[in-house]
């Protein structure tokens, strides 16, 4: 038998289950995960206004925070493109996942207290080590409620 990793109820390996992220649930957990997903698609702002989305409510300042590991084959590429200069494709894209996540989390956060959007964002990048081997991404911003237009 297998255990939901979420609720941490058993159902058979023959059963309908999901792997959401890196959980492996229960098909009712996996479809209470993709709900809160679809909820959480904040707006996300540089700005701490913006004029056709009114603020109506402040709540608290949100923050997420991201650590990615430059294996060996990555620290040594960009040390090449140090010497010769260039681009490296390899830190780009573990860049990009580092700021894609991030901003998830920031939403995620923000959702988890009642807001739903996130002005005034911020993106820090640190170097955790000397030898370039971990990078952080801090985002932060504060999470607000914003009224939300009826399209219909």
């Amino acid at each position: 038998m297998a255990r939901c990793e979420k609720c941490g109820s058993k159902f058979s390996f023959f059963a309908n289950s999901s792997v959401v992220g890196e959980l492996q649930v229960c098909e009712k957990c996996a479809q209470e995960m993709r709900t809160d997903a679809a909820a959480i698609n904040a707006v996300i702002l540089t700005t701490e206004t913006a004029p056709n989305l009114p603020i109506v409510e402040r709540i608290e300042i949100v923050t997420a925070e991201v650590a990615y590991g430059m294996h060996i084959f990555k620290d040594l590429f960009a040390d090449v493109r140090d010497i010769v200069g260039g681009r490296s494709k390899a830190v780009q894209n573990t860049m990009r996942d580092a700021r894609r996540t991030a901003l998830y989390e920031l939403k995620k956060e923000a959702y988890e207290v009642g807001a739903n959007a996130v002005v005034g964002v911020d993106l820090d990048y640190v170097e955790l080590s000397s030898s370039k081997s971990m990078v952080m991404l801090v985002a932060s911003g504060t999470a607000v409620r914003i009224v939300e237009k009826n399209y219909d």
